[in-house]
């Protein structure tokens, strides 16, 4: 949609994320990630936090959500990028407050101080996903990738490697 804010946010994951599913059957995971400055203090040679930092609440949606419940835990840095949106209410004593949540469109792990080894969840994928899989080759429209090249993440009849030269570099 056009007008929306989209923000990228690295941060510490508050707690665990909290996975439920509406009564429909879509996976819906919620999380809270504090994103706090720190200085270094010349006096002290030590670094600060800052007195204020965000506080937003996250919700993912679907295979993602599933994806983050099983993967992220309490106190990992993350990357969260997303939709923010500002919503108001009166809270029981009649008081209007206004909050501000990420729609999030992606979450992972942070590399700055961690390593992260990742593993394909097999699901069919978008309907355009599976086309193109299917003419580029792939050894099957359900898992394009179960038949791949072992350890490169890479399909089978993919061309064998990043360019037309079949290395294993990156064109850059």
């Amino acid at each position: 949609m056009a007008g929306e804010t989209v923000i990228t946010v690295c941060g510490n994951l508050v707690d665990d994320p909290e996975l439920r599913f509406t009564p429909g059957g879509a996976a819906v995971a919620k999380f809270r990630v504090a994103s706090v400055p720190r200085t270094f203090n010349r006096e002290t040679q030590q670094w600060e936090d800052a007195k204020d930092g965000l506080f937003l609440t996250c919700s993912v949606w679907r295979q993602a959500a599933e994806n983050a419940a099983e993967s992220l835990t309490r106190g990992m840095r993350v990357i969260v990028q997303g939709r923010l949106k500002q919503r108001s209410y009166e809270d029981r004593e009649g008081v209007k407050r206004t909050v501000y949540e990420l729609d999030v469109e992606e979450v992972g792990p942070s590399l700055k101080n961690a390593t992260a080894k990742v593993t394909r969840v097999a699901g069919k994928g978008a309907p355009e996903v599976q086309q193109a899989r299917r003419q580029q080759g792939a050894a099957s429209a359900e898992d394009p990738w179960a038949q791949g090249t072992p350890g490169t993440g890479r399909p089978a009849g993919g061309g064998g490697g990043w360019g037309s030269g079949g290395t294993d570099e990156p064109p850059f």
